[in-house]
Order: structure tokens, then sequence, then C-alpha cells
């Protein structure tokens, strides 16, 4: 598994030189030697190391590279990148026009089996130049990174072994609850907004048993949860909308339209989490197949 590493890591290298790439983006949980990264980090190559939560990346890597942390769930070789590279154009790691030459396999193969060169205005394609500074003017990049991750979960888990659907939209919330409607008691009032945050860890599986019920989460630019079980009322004409997505699809691209919200749909159908802004679709992350 060390020589297949290191010859793929060389290869990246060679790759990323040769097409003048912006960045390697190594995803590390098919790297379990970290010594065959150590002299490349100190190069003149940008290096992103893309790492779940729960594992451990030394101070040394830490200091020569910059980190993207995605979810603890299963995803796939793609499906580690694109979520890697949204969170990171949301950062602010990526732009238009940057190639990245990107390293992933499956974990439990051990080793990189992969390398894909990603052109980020091309893969992302709605991604202008007015995109990023929408995003962070109306939703923390921290807010998005924690829907994201938790979208992600529950995609990948369900609840109670059951397929989960929801939305979740993000900023703009006072103009998206005029553009909605409640269709249950609001299940967040009466709580201060410190108890409410996306961020705060503890509210994580509360979010994850209100997503059994119909309608959207709103959430504000700053993670204060305002409210669960809303529907939203925006909806694009389905003969406008790229086919096999559905209702919640619609209307998520929707109330994007309309608003500066960022708007992240769970498919209870698929298992796929799509981002949308702007009325369009930003990014698909397929769900593995088991």
């Amino acid at each position: 598994m060390r020589s297949i590493n290191k010859t793929m890591i060389e290869h990246a290298i060679k790759i990323a030189h040769e097409i003048k790439a912006d960045a390697l983006l190594v995803s590390v949980d098919v790297i379990n030697d970290m010594s065959l990264l150590m002299d490349e980090l100190k190069k003149d190559i940008s290096f992103i190391i893309v790492s779940r939560e729960n594992e451990s990346i030394s101070d040394e890597v830490k200091k020569n590279a910059r980190i993207l942390y995605i979810p603890n769930v299963n995803l796939t070789r793609v499906g580690k990148i694109k979520i890697a590279i949204a969170k990171g154009i949301v950062l602010g790691f990526f732009k238009r026009g940057d190639k990245v030459v990107c390293l992933s396999g499956v974990p439990r193969f051990g080793y990189t089996d992969s390398i894909f060169v990603i052109d980020v205005g091309k893969e992302f394609e709605i991604l202008t130049s007015d995109f990023i500074n929408d995003v962070i003017e109306n939703v923390r990049p921290e807010v998005f990174n924690a829907a994201l991750n938790i979208a992600c979960e529950l995609a990948a888990q369900g609840r109670e072994n059951k397929k989960v659907g929801t939305i979740f939209v993000l900023g703009d919330d006072e103009k998206v609850m005029q553009l909605s409607q409640q269709m249950i008691i609001n299940p967040f009032m009466g709580y201060s907004e410190e108890q409410l945050n996306i961020l705060n860890p503890e509210l994580e599986e509360t979010i994850k048993e209100l997503s059994a019920i119909d309608g959207a989460f709103i959430i504000k630019e700053n993670g204060v949860l305002v409210t669960a079980g809303r529907h939203l009322n925006a909806a694009l004409d389905s003969r406008d909308f790229p086919a096999g997505l559905g209702s919640r699809h619609i209307a998520a691209a929707g109330i994007t339209s309309v608003t500066k919200a960022v708007a992240i749909v769970i498919s209870e159908s698929s298992g796929n989490v799509t981002v949308f802004k702007n009325g369009k679709l930003f990014v698909t992350i397929e769900k593995p197949v088991e």
C-alpha cells in the first residue's frame, strides 16, 4: 500500500506542476503513512488536506498545509472531493478559474486510487465573482459548514433506520419568513438564541429528531434556528428545472431565487445532498451505494 500511495502522490504532484494547478487536495483517510507527504508539504505546491473531524492531524502537517474537514460519514471518492471544494469555496480557499488536483480513494482499501483534476469554475457552474461575497455576507462560513455536516450525516444515516428528507434555509431569515408559512407549532419558540445555535453540538440530536417532520428549517446567518416545519411558498416552475429533482428541490431553488439565502436539501428518495444559491444548483453530493 505504501508503494501505491507513494506512486500516486508523485504522479499527482507531477500533474499539478505540469498544469500549474493552484492547489493539491489530498484525502488523508486513505494514506496511512503521512511521512509520504511530509517532504512534499514543504515544497512550492499549495497543499490542502481533507480530513474527517475525528482523524488526528499532526502539528507539522497543520503548519505546512491548510485543513478542510468533512463529515465523519461514508462518502464516495468524488463526494469527498466535492464537499471539500464546496466548503473551500465558502471559506475562500478557492475561486473561479482555479485548477485543483485531487487525490482520493476508498478508506477500506487503504490506498489512494484516483486522481482528479477539477476546474472550480466549470465544476461549480454558478460560481460568479459575487458568489463568495454573497454567501459570506448572508451566511457565516462556519454555519454553512455545520449545516452541511448535519445534512450529510442525516443523508447517510437516516433517523431510526428511516430515510430522511428535509431542507435547511440559511440566511436572509426575515425575508424567508415572509415568503413561507408555519405548518406546525414552532418547536423553537420560547428558547434563547444562545440555546438555539446550530454551532452548539448539544443541539444536533434535536435537529436530527425534528428532521422527520415536513417542512424546512429556517436558520439565521449567525446559526440561530428560527423555526422548523416551515412551508416555502416561492417555487420555480418545474418545467424549467433539471429532470429527476422533486418538490423539495424546487422549493429550495425557488426560495433562493427571491432571497439571499442558501438552501441545503436532503433527498429522501436518493439520499443525495444538494446546495442551492440564487435559484441554481451549486453542488450535489451523491450518497454512496451500499
